[in-house]
């Protein structure tokens, strides 16, 4: 029997995508010549999408160098109208940097637009259960992956990232939203390195290493209730649980 909390490859790559936020920016996007595809991942494609928590993750890909200029322009008017309170954020990837894990990308992510790679783990969820909107099936830029392929990756985001975020303790006090998204992202690390499956982040949730009513929080949270979190002792819990796992993972 299948594990419930693993998340099975979509043999449906397709659309229609039922959210009001993505069919606008298809609508902006799809006419002009430079993109070439816009794919939907994470907790939408996944079934795990909660309004006005989950964040939307999309990937367009572009024939040549992204407009950054109308990229902001498309994104900030989307942002203040249909999909105010989404967190509507997408990576445009230039087919030419496609396959390079390093190369930093226009990205608009919280309402800015940023320049940061497409890491191995959204390339490993476009893979397994992405969607497409628009343009050629998903599957093609983004080939199908074995389990081994997942574990290696987790290890490459946790002993990354995470690895160098466990180095300035203060990033967990500072920031609480590190805190909170180091726990469900410890908790993914670990599963798909030793089953080389994915989870979904409200299944995360009933894998991290917290205490009962912290985990008792984070359910409440991922629900859209404001339950307060707080910050010192969260901080602790999981910056300690986040040294374990990249310690666990280098070994």
């Amino acid at each position: 029997m299948r594990d419930p909390e693993f998340v099975a490859p979509s043999s449906d790559t397709s659309g229609p995508v039922d959210h009001p936020a993505v069919a606008a920016l298809a609508d902006r996007l799809a006419p002009q010549p430079w993109v070439t595809g816009l794919y939907v991942a994470g907790s939408l494609a996944t079934g795990d999408h909660v309004p006005g928590v989950s964040d939307l993750d999309l990937v367009a890909l572009t024939d040549g160098p992204p407009d950054t200029d109308l990229i902001s322009s498309v994104h900030s008017e989307l942002d203040v109208g249909v999909a105010a309170g989404a967190d509507l954020g997408c990576a445009y990837v230039a087919a030419d940097r496609r396959d390079d894990h390093a190369a930093p990308h226009p990205t608009w992510t919280h309402g800015r637009l940023v320049h940061r790679p497409l890491t191995t783990i959204p390339r490993v969820e476009l893979a397994v259960h992405g969607l497409t909107v628009f343009g050629e099936d998903v599957r093609t830029p983004f080939p199908p992956v074995t389990e081994d392929d997942v574990r290696e990756a987790s290890r490459d985001e946790v002993c990354g990232y995470w690895a160098d975020a466990v180095r300035h303790p203060g990033w967990w006090i500072l920031e609480p939203e590190i805190a909170e998204l180091s726990l469900t992202a410890m908790a993914r690390g670990r599963h798909a390195a030793e089953h080389g499956r994915l989870l979904t982040k409200s299944a995360a949730i009933e894998e991290a290493d917290a205490p009962a009513w912290l985990r008792d929080r984070l359910r409440a949270r991922r629900r859209g209730d404001p339950a307060p979190l707080p910050r010192l002792r969260t901080a602790w819990i999981a910056w300690t649980d986040a040294r374990r796992t990249v310690a666990g993972l280098r070994r």
